[in-house]
């Protein structure tokens, strides 16, 4: 069977929206280590690997405002693709405690196979997906609820932007306007990472963007991933008819 490093939902839907799912899957691909990085099954199945509950709000979100979808088949530990080329995380060798043991020995020709056979056609993808003139990018992640040894995130949901980005900010008051969640203003982490794949295919080409960090317990399964793709699908449009874009 043919490796396919990525799937396109609904190519030819009509929103101006694109939904992308950078951290879909947890597949570790035949040719990367026998479809092996050396970890046990339960760590391939934490947020470490991917971004647990994602692709599915993401495809019911798709399908709630008729857009295309575009998601990666690989693991971000294989290769990262929401880093940029030249970032030292592009392939990760330590992520929250565990130690990658295929990543450690990998070599630069290994790094290179793997952006040719995965990173690299999902971005040749996603661009073609955002050329239209109107796009609109949505980025939908998630994240875990507390990292090994750190506090509980308290966040249901995190926008993540740059400063000057003049989307997310309508969104955040869409979010919070019904006031019965907790929303974080890049949280849990801060901001962007020039080169990442928001940053590649929304900012820098002067595309309206927002990057959507879900919690992941709230998503874990069919019942809350349809609340919060509900829920994003009545403030999306919301924050785009407040932002005049």
């Amino acid at each position: 069977m043919t490796y396919t490093p990525f799937f396109v939902h609904g190519a030819d839907r009509p929103a101006r929206w694109l939904i992308t799912c950078d951290h879909a899957s947890n597949l570790v691909p035949p040719f990367v280590g026998g479809g092996d990085l050396g970890l046990p099954s339960a760590d391939m199945e934490r947020h470490i690997a991917y971004d647990p509950g994602a692709y599915a709000v993401s495809q019911m979100l798709g399908e709630r405002l008729d857009a295309p979808v575009i998601a990666s088949n690989f693991s971000r530990l294989v290769i990262d693709p929401n880093r940029g080329e030249d970032d030292p995380t592009l392939v990760m060798q330590l992520y929250d405690g565990t130690i990658i043991p295929a990543n450690r020995a990998a070599t630069a020709a290994d790094r290179e196979a793997r952006l040719d056979a995965c990173y690299r056609p999902y971005h040749a993808a996603l661009a073609d997906l955002a050329a239209r003139p109107d796009t609109v990018i949505v980025s939908v992640h998630s994240f875990t609820p507390q990292l090994r040894g750190r506090p509980r995130r308290p966040w249901e949901i995190g926008i993540l932007h740059p400063d000057g980005e003049t989307f997310s900010p309508h969104l955040i008051s869409a979010l919070l306007s019904p006031g019965d969640l907790c929303v974080g203003v890049n949280e849990p982490y801060t901001g962007y990472l020039p080169g990442d794949a928001i940053d590649t295919h929304g900012t820098k080409p002067g595309r309206p963007n927002s990057l959507i960090e879900l919690r992941n317990d709230l998503i874990s399964d069919t019942a809350g991933q349809e609340i919060w793709a509900e829920r994003l699908a009545e403030a999306l449009p919301l924050a785009l008819m407040a932002s005049g874009l």
